[in-house]
């Protein structure tokens, strides 16, 4: 019993202080800012992404077509003196095959699935023989994109993070200074989260294939940080 009284005090007490910062927070004079700040970068990455999938009544068949994929892969980049690439191989997956016809389900062997990229530089000069050792891999299809690498965009957080917050208290003094606040003084801080910005320019392999003279520019990707403070004067 006493337990409960406990318990019932407890949730009493929290719900009262709940609303005295609410009502507190509400009295406080409060001006609140954006900051934000941004760089455009030319891509510095290329990756070729090629989805694998083998179905078969056996998982251990399914597993080892696609190693063999994958293997032949390797050993054509081998064979056409590929210069600075990684082939990685990730999300690994096997499940079991189940077919729905006319409302009912029925498991037809397995199908196993895997992704391989070949990420190289946008500059490189084998961006054509990467894909020529693809098509000779055998029954491969593939997408070309670009994109900032990761790398990168960690390498460049912290100074877009100061850089915005640099922003925000320009323009809280600028307000200050022009409506006569004194004593500006940080509140609350809060971020967005860091803007990852996708691949804009895209090429399949049929594409890829028609324009093996065509010289690919792809676009700058906008890499930002943006930042809400609220000052209290």
């Amino acid at each position: 019993m006493n337990t409960m009284k406990n318990i019932l005090t407890l949730f009493l007490t929290l719900g009262i202080a709940q609303v005295l910062f609410a009502q507190q927070v509400q009295q406080v004079p409060i001006i609140e800012v954006e900051g934000y700040a941004e760089r455009k970068l030319a891509p510095d990455e290329a990756v070729y992404i090629i989805q694998l999938e083998e179905k078969t009544l056996r998982v251990n068949n399914a597993v080892n077509t696609l190693n063999k994929k994958a293997q032949n892969l390797a050993d054509a980049l081998k064979k056409e003196r590929i210069k600075d690439y990684k082939l990685i191989a990730d999300n690994y997956s096997v499940d079991v095959n189940r077919i729905y016809r006319s409302g009912t389900a029925k498991d037809s062997g397995y199908v196993a699935r895997q992704t391989l990229r070949i990420v190289t530089s946008p500059t490189n000069e084998d961006l054509q023989k990467i894909s020529e050792a693809i098509q000779k891999s055998g029954d491969m299809s593939y997408n070309l994109q670009f994109g900032v690498a990761e790398s990168t965009r960690k390498s460049l957080e912290n100074t877009l993070l100061a850089e915005a917050l640099k922003d925000a208290e320009a323009r809280a003094t600028l307000i200050g200074n022009t409506l006569n606040l004194k004593g500006l003084r940080v509140f609350y801080v809060g971020m967005e989260q860091s803007y990852v910005p996708q691949p804009k320019y895209l090429m399949n392999a049929r594409s890829m294939a028609e324009s093996a003279d065509m010289v690919i520019q792809p676009d700058d990707h906008t890499i930002s940080r943006r930042v809400y403070i609220k000052y209290t004067y």
